[in-house]
């Protein structure tokens, strides 16, 4: 498989995961703002919600180990460092401008470390792990994913210094907390997966193609364009939203008036 050649399954199943966001978000939009009694908290809601953001995360960590497959065959693995120091930063600017937008906005709930500050700081993380074994980081993956089963109550602090790692202070709200317990524990399946299936980026097991079906295109298309989407879907649904006099919107623009 050439270096270049985009891996058609992971593009789907990032699009799939940006359907399920979108659809999660306008659920959620819908309940934030009392459009609609959603019912948020039931079980199912809470399951698209933490599948949709596991696919993203597991994601991230399958990548890296694609990017970091391709780097090695072009012979820049010394230059591994930079390049993921810098990509890590990127992204976690990236959500700090999610902060800053939130915080304008919705006051208290704003975002303080959610799932771009988690993906720009897994990036960095890694670094020095991306030539561990697969083995490694999948006990050491399941090890930080234990996290998910400690009854949240256990893991109340005092301090607001601790959010970022998962130990945030009672009454903490945030419309997206991605903290790196357990969310890294994600990302380290997502490498030794990357690692064990793409050795080499090569497919480890063969697939049937259907890279050229329609629906696999439009699905790999939105996969592609994920970062993209992220950013405007929000925006748009809002604005609709907004537009058509729904809910209780008018008070998230009532700070732009005059």
């Amino acid at each position: 498989m050439k270096q270049d050649t985009r891996l058609w399954e992971i593009d789907l199943l990032r699009g799939v995961a940006v359907l399920g966001m979108i659809t999660y978000h306008l659920a959620f939009d819908l309940s934030y703002f009392n459009v609609a009694d959603i019912g948020l908290h039931a079980a199912l809601w809470t399951m698209v919600g933490r599948a949709t953001a596991s696919v993203f995360v597991f994601l991230v960590g399958v990548s890296l180990s694609l990017s970091y497959s391709r780097l090695k065959l072009k012979g820049g693995e010394t230059k591994k460092t930079r390049r993921y120091l810098l990509r890590g930063l990127k992204i976690f600017l990236y959500g700090v401008v999610i902060t800053a937008v939130t915080w304008f906005f919705l006051d208290e709930d704003f975002v303080l470390f959610g799932i771009l500050h988690l993906i720009g700081s897994s990036i960095i993380l890694s670094i020095p792990l991306l030539d561990e074994k697969p083995r490694t980081l999948f006990f050491a993956g399941i090890l930080l994913a234990c996290f998910f089963i400690i009854p949240p109550s256990f893991l109340l602090t005092e301090s607001h210094w601790l959010i970022w790692l998962g130990f945030p202070p009672q009454g903490f709200s945030s419309v997206d907390y991605a903290p790196l317990l357990p969310w890294y524990g994600i990302v380290l399946l997502g490498l030794s997966a990357g690692k064990k299936l793409y050795p080499g980026y090569e497919r480890r097991i063969a697939l049937p193609d259907y890279s050229r079906n329609k629906a696999v295109l439009f699905l790999c298309m939105l996969g592609r364009n994920s970062l993209f989407i992220y950013f405007i879907h929000q925006p748009i649904m809002l604005s609709i939203m907004y537009l058509l006099g729904l809910g209780e919107l008018a008070r998230l623009f009532d700070i732009l008036k005059p």
